[in-house]
């Protein structure tokens, strides 16, 4: 199968790739080279990974995130406009499950539950691009994949070692807000490839699948477990009225409100079984 990968130097794509050459795949990437221009001109698939975070600011994160939704946005339809140019058949792109949820009903969700229509303030334009990209990826004469990752942890993240939320947790920056009873979904790059290589091979056209391990997780549970496996001091606890002043209410509303997702229609329809089904191994594994 011709693959083209647009994102493939980011967390997932540098998983993905040696996964799709093993599989016996044609990968090609977006670059500027020519040569890549050549290979990605009859693509069977293609696969949209492009991101652009950097230092992510609660207080602001339409901000933090504002080259990110430039690229759920304007670059899915570029990237949906080449693909129907370039004769594909199907289009793969990543979304995120956790947050951008509606903050009804049980704490954990599946595909068939609704986004948030009342997101915190300053997180609207993100929330916006991310429904954009699901909307768009659904249309077209093309067979239409979402990936709603839950958040990655391990090289390349965030939550590596030397990444911007362990180095926050080790300074007690990160700290349990209110309750902490918001859930949490997370899943290591390497599971997130492998469910990517599937879901490339074999889901269902015009599908969406959460790509999560087995235990959504409360912060107030999560977050002592990564600051242990850190050989960090346990996490302050901060009122909810004093972390909306100092975080904003993005921070306050996900440690205290925010969903986990299921991954029971992956595991179904992909055939897919995450090596770590828990947050708890895979963090002390991948902090080694």
């Amino acid at each position: 199968m011709r693959i083209f990968i647009a994102g493939a130097t980011g967390a997932i794509g540098r998983q993905l790739v040696p996964k799709l050459l093993e599989r016996g795949h044609q990968v090609s990437a977006l670059t500027r080279s020519a040569s890549s221009e050549e290979a990605a001109r009859a693509p069977e698939v293609v696969v949209h990974q492009l991101t652009a975070i950097g230092k992510v600011d609660l207080r602001n994160l339409d901000r933090s995130f504002e080259l990110t939704n430039r690229l759920r946005t304007e670059g899915t339809d570029a990237l949906l406009a080449g693909a129907v140019a370039a004769g594909a058949r199907r289009f793969v792109a990543q979304s995120f499950a956790g947050w951008p949820f509606a903050r009804v009903g049980g704490w954990v969700k599946t595909e068939e539950d609704p986004l948030d229509d009342d997101p915190p303030s300053r997180t609207e334009r993100t929330l916006a691009a991310i429904k954009h990209l699901e909307a768009a990826t659904g249309t077209r004469d093309l067979e239409g994949v979402v990936l709603r990752y839950g958040g990655f942890y391990g090289p390349g993240t965030s939550m590596a070692p030397d990444g911007q939320q362990a180095q926050e947790i080790r300074r007690r920056r990160f700290p349990i807000v209110g309750n902490g009873q918001g859930r949490a979904s997370f899943i290591h790059v390497d599971d997130a490839a492998e469910a990517t290589a599937l879901a490339i091979e074999a889901a269902a056209p015009s599908s969406v699948y959460n790509i999560v391990d087995d235990e959504p997780a409360p912060v107030a549970e999560w977050l002592p477990h990564m600051a242990k496996v850190l050989g960090a001091k346990p996490p302050l606890h901060v009122p909810a009225w004093l972390a909306r002043l100092i975080a904003g209410k993005a921070a306050v509303v996900w440690s205290t409100e925010g969903r986990g997702a299921s991954n029971a229609k992956a595991k179904r329809e992909l055939g897919w079984q995450p090596q770590f089904a828990s947050w708890r191994e895979g963090f002390a594994a991948s902090m080694r």
